[in-house]
Formats: structure tokens, sequence, C-alpha cells
């Protein structure tokens, strides 16, 4: 936390395990006061307290990028087979134009 607050950036940290199905109360509650002279931890408490805070932090559990998943248990792609920089370009590249072939199938353009 504090090398966050070196750095002038603001992290969203989990504090911990959030139970599910809250209350409408507590999903439309006002936030709680800012505390005076926070520290940088309490200052994170209270920014993911906020409505704003809390969805921005929700963002978090989405999955931003399924190709990468797809890649490696579906398409069986887990590691490179080549070595040196220029190869394993070359691979992903064919990783890649592998997922795009197999996606326009599915979506019926090919």
């Amino acid at each position: 936390m504090d090398a966050c607050a070196a750095a002038k950036v603001a992290p969203l940290i989990a504090p911990g395990r959030e139970r599910h199905h809250r209350s409408w109360r507590e999903r439309f509650a006002a936030a709680p006061p800012a505390p005076p002279d926070p520290t940088p931890l309490e200052a994170m408490l209270h920014r993911l307290a906020t409505p704003e805070g809390r969805q921005i932090h929700a963002l978090r559990k989405q999955t931003p990028e399924p190709v990468f998943g797809i890649l490696k248990s579906v398409m069986g792609f887990r590691q490179f087979s080549l070595r040196g920089l220029e190869a394993v370009k070359g691979e992903w590249n064919l990783a890649t134009l592998a997922w795009n072939v197999k996606r326009m199938f599915a979506l019926g353009c090919a």
C-alpha cells in the first residue's frame, strides 16, 4: 500500500471476501464519510465502500480476455515449441491466426 501511495497509484485490492446477495438497503446505502487524515489502507477501504469504488472493483471480476483460456483449454496451446523471440512471435501469430479463423467460422463469416 505504501509503494502504491508513493507512486501515486490508487489501488483497489479486495480486503476480504464479500458475501453474496446483499440486501437492497446495503446495496443502495450512502457511502460512509471519509476518515480524517487516512492512511493509504483506510483511503482504499473508503474508496471501495463508495458506489463508484464498488462499480470499478466489480470490473475486476469479469474475464477480459477469454481468448487466452480458449487457446489453452480448447486448442491445446499451453507452451511454445520454439526458442528465440522471433520464432515465438511466429508461433504466437500462427496460434492467434488459428483462433481468428476458428472464430470467423463459428460466426458464419467463412
